[in-house]
């Protein structure tokens, strides 16, 4: 069994303002960084981060020392146009409305698919979970996005909420476990434990 922790980064600039914050590479807002000090998780054995800035800062305030394994696939989705914009910024965008209209199920403007955010995403978890299978890791931590913490849930927890259900706020996410066993046997689910 693999307990995980799949975390939220803290909140940047952007996120305080609802922008659409994927491929900007910016860093945690100085609101963000005293909030996750007040916050605090179990040091894990196993620590997998998005590349970008916002996650790597997040890991390093809250378990600071630990190495870092960065997996490239679990970075937030490409917004295209929308990118470092809110939806205020967006009223009017034909674009936007389309993507409103489809519930969020059209392809991003310039950008990522739904479908190809979630195969990415799910392919990122993977390699952490299979890492862990091979070092016999019992715990881990997985420093990333809300958009990939929604993929990894809504496809593998066994408890059944649509993608946006699984939402959660920054610094915040879910302690699940794997039973590596069933794991192996391509029988993949997360058992929630709790919203942390």
């Amino acid at each position: 069994m693999i307990k995980l922790y799949l975390i939220r980064h803290g909140q940047t600039p952007g996120n305080k303002l609802s922008r659409y914050i994927g491929t900007t590479d910016e860093p945690l807002s100085d609101e963000g960084r005293e909030f996750l000090k007040k916050l605090s998780y179990p040091m894990p054995e196993e620590l997998f981060v998005s590349p970008l800035l916002r996650c790597v800062e997040t890991a390093e305030i809250f378990f600071p020392g630990k190495q870092l394994h960065i997996i490239e696939e679990l970075s937030e989705c490409d917004f295209g146009e929308f990118e470092n914009k809110n939806y205020k910024e967006l009223a009017g965008n034909e674009n936007y409305q389309k993507w409103i209209d489809s519930n969020g199920t059209m392809p991003f403007p310039g950008g990522e698919s739904r479908e190809g955010f979630k195969y990415r995403s799910l392919t990122g978890f993977q390699k952490a979970v299979t890492q862990c299978i091979r070092k016999n890791v019992d715990t881990a931590a997985l420093v990333i996005h809300g958009g990939t913490i929604m993929n990894i849930m809504e496809e593998y927890a066994d408890e059944e909420r649509s993608f946006y259900d699984w939402h959660v706020k920054n610094g915040k996410g879910y302690e699940v476990e794997i039973d590596t066993e069933l794991w192996k046997k391509e029988r993949r689910s997360l058992h929630v434990v709790r919203e942390l």
